[in-house]
């Protein structure tokens, strides 16, 4: 409030609703080259933000796909009734390593057996199922970076992006000081602010992209350290029952 002359004056909360119309006006008024580079920045961000939502969606599924599976598997459950469990329920990276080591086991399980009836006695390779788990693990490594990449590379490339709408807005405005020879703040102003918006927009896309790719690149070692911890548990099980074969 202003108070003027023992009156009372409101004050009108505008400046914020002036300022997001010059922001408005400064995008329409820029060149070609600004607003090809605005466009392609608000490219992507889209693209960015959607692959933050299905990455969102993704791993709050597997962590709790895998906090059933543990819970099923700390329980004692045998490993049958865990394959039936990993097969009706969604997939997630543990359930993966798991068939791919149970499936192994029943391989070497049938040709034990096989050897049996032949005479011969056939070792127990835990090293097979091992082998079999590790590899699909590193194969839902990859799945689970798939796209990131992309965050990466926006979080790289779009700040010198809107740098390099900048640098080519400012250019114009000189030379369009130079053309006219009018070189009064109020002649500069708007071409370098057309050109700024640039640098601001990469900084917008280029943000929430390097945020999110760090915080998945974190939720990923976070699934893989589980992942370890119950292979290993699943292999000292298996070596238990080796000994006992």
């Amino acid at each position: 409030m202003i108070v003027l002359a023992g009156s009372v004056l409101p004050v009108v909360p505008v400046a914020a609703g002036v300022f997001d119309t010059q922001v408005l006006q400064h995008v329409l008024m820029a060149g070609p080259i600004v607003k090809f580079v605005l466009l392609l920045l608000i490219g992507f961000s889209v693209i960015s933000w959607a692959i933050i939502f299905l990455k969102f969606k993704l791993f709050k599924g597997i962590e709790r796909n895998q906090a059933h599976f543990a819970r099923a598997f700390s329980e004692g459950r045998s490993l049958s009734t865990l394959y039936d469990q990993a097969e009706k329920s969604a997939r997630s990276p543990m359930t993966e390593v798991f068939r791919s080591g149970y499936m192994e086991l029943t391989r070497i399980q049938r040709e034990r057996a096989e050897a049996a009836q032949g005479g011969r006695a056939a070792p127990f390779p835990v090293d097979n199922v091992v082998r079999a788990m590790q590899k699909t693990a590193h194969e839902q490594t990859g799945m689970m970076e798939e796209l990131l990449p992309f965050l990466a590379t926006t979080g790289s490339a779009t700040p010198f992006i809107g740098l390099f709408g900048t640098v080519w807005g400012i250019m114009s405005a000189f030379s369009g000081i130079a053309a006219t020879g009018n070189a009064t703040l109020a002649t500069v102003a708007p071409g370098i602010a057309e050109a700024l918006i640039a640098t601001a927009a990469g900084l917008v896309a280029a943000i929430p992209a390097v945020m999110a790719y760090n915080y998945f690149l974190n939720r990923i070692r976070t699934v893989n350290t589980k992942i370890d911890s119950f292979m290993i548990e699943l292999i000292n099980f298996l070596e238990r029952k080796a000994e006992k074969a």
